[in-house]
Order: structure tokens, then C-alpha cells, then sequence
């Protein structure tokens, strides 16, 4: 069997220290906030290469006190991708805001900048671009157009840590950008975990405020706030694996970099990476118009494989009320029936690879 993400990988590589970070924590004292989280900050801001982190307990939260930091609330509108994960929108609706969704651009997956304007209403507060699959969104035409029309701009980076964008890494250059460090990640925790990354005083004391019931100070509430604090023991972890994250996400561009080369004659649809581009590479995703047919072949001959996603948020029963049939989003929709993800981690192997490579191309449809 080869899993489609190995998660003992990283904990056994580094297992000397993350077993002293943990130790350390404990034997702390300390469980909630402190030095352990004010240090991890402190770390990725630097890495990201911005003035302020702040330690959220979750990606969602991360877009969405994002969102509250920025002023969006009900009656708003915040222009998002038609092709995500749901908690992007989730976040905006939990702002009591309405989410508009935008079609991608199909070769990159991404909110297609073209498409962006026509979506503008005089309700519009925010823009909000997903890197999907670890590939950064094209910024710059984005920007500009936040710009002429007065509106933030808000990143999903859950996927993208350490991508790059026209030789920048991914942590502001919108207004703030929000980072899950859910297991999974290229950067992840043992847990959940998040954080909001802005280069903007304003906006990183009101996440600071509204993470901790709307208060700086103990018992004196400015702000009806929430409880969505990174604790200690994730961010000691998340400290440990910060400083290897470029040379696993170097592994990653080579795993993308193996299957190119070894799938290049096979009949799938492979990742298009634009000049600008330098992906972390957190997904390598695929796509056939057998696909469910792709997947069962290759389940069958033990390769782990996963859907990202199946159903497009519009046409989930928690947006029923939503009124968007399937059709609305035409582009989201084909995507959703024909992409699949293979095996990708920097713990994943040549050998496997190899594998994995020479099934897909094996197969027959």
C-alpha cells in the first residue's frame, strides 16, 4: 500500500526535538498563550517576511477573524472562488456576509482575475483569493483591482507555505492572508492550528483582540470577540518543523518534478505552473474525465489517492439556501468530477513514486 500522505514521516524525522519541544512545554507550566507562542510568531512572520503573525486556533478561524479584522459583517459581500474547500466560504458566512463566487482559470485552478470585475457590486468589501493546491493565485491583477475599487484583499494560504509569487513568498501582499497548520500541511501541527499574517498594525491588533473575547487586557472586553488561541504545545512543534520546511517543500518540487516527467505520455491532465509561479507543491493534482474509474484502478492496486475537492461549495447542502443549481459554475463543477490527487509528501519515496507512475500509466480507458 502506498499511503497518499505519509504523517509519521516528519514527527519520525525530527522526533529527537519535537519530543524536546513537547517536554519543554509541559514541564512549562504554561498551556495557554506565552513565550512558546509569542516565539513562533515572531519565527514565521520573519519567514513569510512581514511584521506580524498572529496565532489563531484553526485555518477557518484564520479567515475568518481575517474577515472580522477587516470590518466585514452582515450585509456584505466578499468575492471568493467557486472552486475551494467550503471553508473559505464558511468563513464569510460566519461574518453573516455572502459569499460571490468566481470561476477559476481552468488551467491553474485559481480565481481567474478576468472574471473578478463583473462580480463587483457596491456591497463588495473584500477579495478573497484561495492558493489552491499550494499554487499562488496571480496577485498583482488582483490588487490592482482591489485597488481601483477600494476593497482588501484577503489569501487563503491553508495550502501555499512557502510558495512563492514572482520570487516573493506567500504572507502579505494582500492586506492580510490566512494559514491553516492542520496535520496536513506543508507546515503542520499535531492538531489545529492557524494564524493571520498582515504587514498592518490595524489589522493584527484587532485579530490579536478578537481571538482572545475581544479583549487585550484581562476581564475589559473592547469587542465581542471569540476563543481561538494557537496553544504552546502546537506552536513549540510548529517551531521545530519551521525550520525544515524549506528543504521538505524542496522535496515536494522534486516528487512534482518526477511525476511530470514520468506521466508526460500518459492520457492525464497534469499541473499547469505559470513563469511567475513557484508552488509548494501541497497537493499534486491531476485530472481525467474517468477519474472515479482512475481512482478505483489505482485503489485497487494499493495506491492512496484523494479528491479535492468532489462537490463545489455551491452545490453542498449547507448552501442549499443558496439557490445555485449545478450549472451555475460550470468550470468548478467539471473540475470537481475530474481532478484527483496523488501521493505527495516529502516523506514519499522514488520507489513509490515509481509505482505510482507506472500503474497510471498502465491503465487503459
Amino acid at each position: 500500500m502506498i499511503p497518499f500522505l505519509n504523517l509519521k514521516g516528519p514527527y519520525l524525522e525530527l522526533k529527537e526535538k519535537v519530543d524536546e519541544a513537547v517536554a519543554r512545554v509541559l514541564a512549562s507550566g504554561w498551556y495557554i498563550g506565552g513565550s512558546e507562542v509569542e516565539q513562533f510568531e515572531s519565527d514565521y512572520a520573519s519567514y513569510c517576511g512581514v511584521r506580524y503573525c498572529i496565532g489563531v486556533a484553526n485555518g477557518l478561524d484564520a479567515l475568518h477573524l481575517g474577515l472580522r479584522a477587516l470590518g466585514v459583517g452582515a450585509g456584505d459581500e466578499v468575492i471568493v472562488p467557486s472552486n475551494t474547500y467550503i471553508a473559505t466560504w464558511l468563513a464569510i458566512s460566519h461574518c453573516g456576509a455572502t459569499p460571490v463566487p468566481v470561476e477559476p482559470d481552468e488551467r491553474t485552478y485559481n480565481i481567474d482575475p478576468a472574471r473578478i470585475e463583473q462580480a463587483i457590486t457596491d456591497k463588495t468589501r473584500v477579495i478573497l483569493p484561495v492558493h489552491l493546491y499550494g499554487q499562488p493565485a496571480d496577485l498583482d491583477p488582483i490588487l490592482t483591482i482591489a485597488r481601483r475599487h477600494g476593497l482588501f484583499v484577503l489569501e487563503d494560504a491553508a495550502q501555499a507555505h512557502g510558495a512563492r509569487y514572482k520570487e516573493r513568498r506567500i504572507g502579505a501582499h494582500g492586506d492580510a492572508v490566512a494559514w491553516s497548520f492542520y496535520p496536513g500541511k506543508n507546515l503542520g501541527s499535531i492538531g489545529d492550528g492557524g494564524a493571520v499574517t498582515t504587514n498592518c498594525p490595524k489589522i493584527a491588533d484587532a485579530v490579536r483582540i478578537l481571538r482572545n473575547y475581544g479583549s487585550r487586557e484581562k476581564y475589559l472586553n473592547e469587542r465581542q470577540g471569540f476563543n481561538s488561541r494557537l496553544d504552546p504545545l502546537q506552536a513549540a512543534i510548529l517551531g521545530v518543523k519551521l525550520a525544515h520546511l524549506d528543504e521538505w517543500n524542496a522535496r515536494r518540487c522534486a516528487a512534482a518534478e518526477f511525476y511530470r516527467r514520468g506521466l508526460a505520455a500518459s492520457d492525464l491532465v497534469l499541473p499547469h505552473v505559470p513563469d511567475w509561479a513557484e508552488p509548494a507543491w501541497h497537493l499534486y493534482v491531476v485530472r481525467h474525465p474517468h477519474r472515479d474509474t482512475l481512482q478505483n484502478r489505482l485503489t485497487a492496486c494499493g495506491v492512496g489517492t484523494l479528491i479535492h475537492y468532489p462537490v463545489p461549495p455551491h452545490l453542498q447542502e449547507a448552501y442549499r439556501e443558496f439557490n445555485k443549481a449545478r450549472g451555475a459554475f460550470p468550470i468548478a463543477e467539471r473540475l470537481a468530477e475530474e481532478v484527483l490527487s496523488l501521493p505527495m509528501g516529502p516523506h514519499l519515496r522514488e520507489e513509490e513514486q515509481r509505482t505510482v507512475i507506472d500503474y497510471a500509466n498502465s491503465l487503459s480507458f
